[in-house]
């Protein structure tokens, strides 16, 4: 179970948090409870995540991997694609000074643009990958295609698409980094909390002795052995009850009443 840090940020996923401290121990209670992936980018807040990481946790554990990710900006708070090369080494370099890093583990494209080649946007960051300043490039809210062609261009590690209980629409780009061996990152892992009240899954959680977002957690985990979830929260309860997930363990009939 990973930890997606973008509700570590303002409302909205915009500006610095009103208890800074508090975030804070989020991050690193997180790192108590066993996590060892943060997810997080520079549009995020925009750039106070990645900051607010940094200051939590850096210099960082042994065996700690935070992914970042490139492509996305935010004039006032709307989300915007920018996949031009020049943006994209400017936001990697951004991100490794805000981090303290000289290398990220994952840096992952957040988005195509539309208005770039996909294979520009993608070479650039090889080329930056090349250059030592990134240890695994990785892709978000592509479909089966886009993946292809990232992948020759650059080796792909993890691939970053909606998906939870209720949407399920990337399912073919899941059944393809399966087949590949690839890691897949389901943002909004509990739907932003819309699945959590769906009938099924609440009777599940009924049945378990379990919470809504536990049993939507565990279904993640148990649909593929390359899932791994993300989910965020600014709340230490939460994240507690995110995390203790990873010991839920569905029996085929809940799995099927889930769908």
């Amino acid at each position: 179970m990973g930890f997606g840090a973008m509700r570590l940020c303002g409302p909205g996923v915009w500006g610095p948090p009103k208890d800074r401290a508090a975030s804070h121990r989020v991050l690193r209670r997180a790192l108590e409870l066993g996590v060892n992936f943060i997810d997080t980018a520079d549009s995020y807040g925009p750039e106070v995540d990645e900051i607010l990481i940094a200051e939590a946790l850096h210099p960082y554990p042994d065996g700690l991997v935070i992914g970042t990710k490139g492509g996305l900006v935010r004039p006032s708070r709307r989300w915007d694609e920018n996949g031009r090369p020049e943006h994209l080494r400017r936001a990697l370099e951004g991100s490794l000074r805000r981090l303290k890093l000289e290398r990220v583990d994952l840096y992952q494209f957040h988005a195509p643009d539309p208005a770039v080649p996909f294979a520009e946007s993608m070479g650039a960051l090889a080329d930056l990958q090349r250059a030592g300043k990134i240890r695994h490039l990785g892709v978000s809210n592509v479909s089966v295609a886009e993946l292809a062609e990232a992948r020759r261009i650059a080796p792909i590690v993890s691939v970053q698409n909606e998906y939870n209980v209720a949407d399920r629409r990337s399912d073919p780009v899941l059944a393809e980094c399966e087949r590949l061996g690839i890691a897949f990152l389901p943002w909004f892992p509990l739907g932003a909390g819309q699945c959590l009240g769906a009938r099924k899954v609440q009777r599940v959680a009924k049945r378990r002795g379990a919470t809504p977002a536990q049993v939507a957690l565990a279904w993640l985990l148990a649909r593929s052995p390359v899932m791994l979830p993300i989910p965020g929260t600014a709340s230490l309860a939460h994240l507690e009850e995110n995390v203790a997930a990873a010991k839920l363990t569905l029996p085929p009939q809940d799995l099927a009443e889930l769908g």
